[in-house]
């Protein structure tokens, strides 16, 4: 079949024959493996890569015409904040796309207002607060420090670092005004919930979910003390800094039963409940007595070749090209008449 592959890309006035030699020059962007992915199932690609102009996407789409739009767009002008952008242009002209509607990305992308859902449907969450770029911290929050620091809207664990614990209302302040003056946007103070780390990806739609193996972040402790192991953005993208503290990304060690089902129910029920469709990653601490909590949702996980939700499809029997074709599949399905 016909399939666009729609991203944002820094290189503009670049069209489908200039993407595809970056193919061919093995460039390491998800984009381009997954629009190789699609070609070597035998489909027709058409790389569509959006820098500023949102008219070139309309014009190459209806020239190409595609049965399906694969959606790999991150952000907007640069800003991964305006990712819902894309799939609801799709949606307004009526093209079937992979991937997670507009309101499912702007609902994970609100950590407080995910969070709040969460909880409404059961599952656990952080206690938290939130602070608006307009709001100063006079008192303690109703909540027991350590507290949790972060940007409101960011993902990729932007704003993330071990200066993002925080240990009592002098820190509070500080780290919220880091936050209001280098990101310019709200901040959430959350409970810090002690425990292991664990990406759980999600494929499928309706009741036919399917939980891929869970991968968890783990630190070397002869390596790390026990304040920096949370996910900062170094410890997820910096690879000198991830040798130097031996933190890995593996496959999860041994879980209880009892853990597994909580993990389980936890991500089905998020998935559900915040509109998600076909993938999604679900970040979650695991207690030591076995309770999950849910920290974040990714609606738009990376899925480049290698990374955490390939690498769980490829363990539960799928390589990267049919990792990419089922999801083709998930989203084809929900565009039927039955689905």
């Amino acid at each position: 079949m016909r399939i666009a592959v729609v991203f944002d890309t820094p290189n503009d006035g670049w069209e489908d024959e200039e993407f595809k030699r970056e193919i061919a020059a093995e460039v390491d962007e998800a984009e381009y493996e997954v629009a190789e992915a699609l070609m070597v199932q035998g489909h027709e690609v058409r790389m569509v890569g959006v820098h500023d102009d949102l008219h070139h996407l309309f014009v190459r789409l209806a020239e190409f015409e595609p049965d399906l739009v694969f959606n790999c767009a991150e952000g907007f002008h640069e800003r991964s904040s305006l990712d819902y952008v894309f799939p609801a242009l799709l949606e307004a002209e009526r093209y079937r796309y992979t991937g997670s509607p507009p309101i499912a990305l702007l609902t994970t992308r609100n950590k407080s207002m995910c969070k709040k859902i969460l909880a409404w449907h059961g599952v656990k969450v952080p206690h938290f607060v939130t602070y608006r770029r307009t709001d100063e911290v006079t008192d303690a929050p109703d909540l027991a420090f350590p507290l949790f620091v972060k940007p409101l809207q960011e993902d990729a664990s932007e704003g993330i670092a071990q200066a993002s614990v925080v240990q009592d209302l002098e820190g509070l302040k500080e780290r919220v005004q880091f936050i209001h003056e280098s990101f310019n946007q709200p901040a959430i103070a959350e409970e810090f919930v002690e425990g292991r780390e664990l990406y759980v990806s999600v494929l499928g739609n309706g009741e036919k979910l399917q939980i891929l193996p869970i991968i968890e972040m783990v630190f070397d402790k002869e390596k790390t003390r026990a304040e920096e192991r949370i996910a900062t953005k170094a410890a997820k993208w910096d690879v000198p800094y991830r040798e130097r503290k031996g933190i890995k990304n593996v496959f999860a060690r041994p879980l209880s039963q009892t853990a597994r089902e909580r993990i389980d129910e936890a991500c089905r029920t998020a998935f559900r409940a915040l509109w998600l469709r076909d993938y999604a990653r679900v970040d979650v601490r695991l207690t030591p007595d076995d309770e999950p909590y849910v920290i974040e949702v990714n609606a738009n996980p990376f899925i480049s070749f290698g990374h955490d939700t390939a690498n769980a499809a490829e363990k539960a029997g799928m390589d990267y090209y049919a990792f990419i074709e089922r999801i083709v599949q998930e989203a084809l399905a929900r565009y039927e008449p039955h689905a």
